[in-house]
């Protein structure tokens, strides 16, 4: 756990989570000793849980900038989101907006029913978009509760291996997602993973725990887990990346 340096995939506020940008960034500072966070609110097609308009996201921005002016150099903010994987495999923002954002978390919250080509295809699409940074809970399953979307995971991974997309392992108890029986596969053909809590509140940063559990089943290790990263060596990543 003392290997994870900062956190990626979160909600405030602005979208459907409880506390503020500011309240998540001081407990993860003060509380958790992190360098950094990673603000991934909805998208604007998750009308459900108030996913950000286009002028929404701007003005999350200012203030994001604002808050790392407050907190000077020894902890960041970083400009995400939680991009909707549309039917057809595409990011539902236009190039100009998903520039502006430091990385890119795409992710699948509806019509979980495809088949599996059709699926399959649908986020190989969205792994090969540029501006896709990390590929968020791939099979969208809920424990206990809600089957995966069903993909061809050797296609997928393979797909992020050629695109230098990570993956993410969503460390909420539910998720667990990518399933540790990947991970080796995807470690053996180069691909990153990242342990995100997908927090609500600040107590869901605390699902990291469950993270690096599975994440350990599965073989990872800090030299391919992407928030293990010191915050300027995750600087330079998303700087590549763009």
């Amino acid at each position: 756990y003392h290997d994870l340096k900062g956190t990626l995939h979160n909600h405030s506020t602005w979208s459907d989570g409880v506390n503020t940008i500011e309240e998540m960034a001081g407990y993860c500072r003060d509380s958790l000793k992190l360098e950094y966070l990673g603000m991934c609110d909805h998208s604007k097609s998750a009308f459900y849980a108030k996913g950000l308009s286009i002028e929404r996201v701007l003005q999350q921005h200012e203030e994001i900038d604002h808050l790392n002016r407050k907190l000077g150099g020894d902890f960041h903010i970083f400009k995400g989101i939680e991009s909707d994987i549309l039917n057809d495999g595409s990011l539902d923002y236009p190039d100009e907006i998903l520039t502006k954002f430091d990385f890119i978390v795409a992710s699948v919250h509806s019509n979980l029913r495809m088949d599996e080509d059709k699926a399959t295809a649908r986020i190989i699409k969205a792994v090969e978009n540029p501006h896709t940074t990390i590929l968020g809970h791939p099979t969208g399953r809920l424990l206990l509760s809600r089957k995966g979307y069903p993909i061809n995971y050797k296609k997928v991974i393979d797909a992020c291996a050629a695109n230098k997309v990570v993956i993410e392992i969503n460390a909420n108890p539910l998720r667990l997602d990518l399933d540790w029986r990947w991970h080796q596969y995807a470690l053996e053909k180069g691909v990153w993973l990242s342990i995100n809590p997908d927090a609500h509140r600040n107590e869901g940063f605390l699902d990291m725990h469950y993270g690096v559990i599975v994440g350990r089943k599965g073989g990872l290790t800090k030299e391919q887990c992407l928030n293990a990263l010191s915050l300027q060596e995750i600087r330079q990543f998303f700087a590549q990346k763009k």
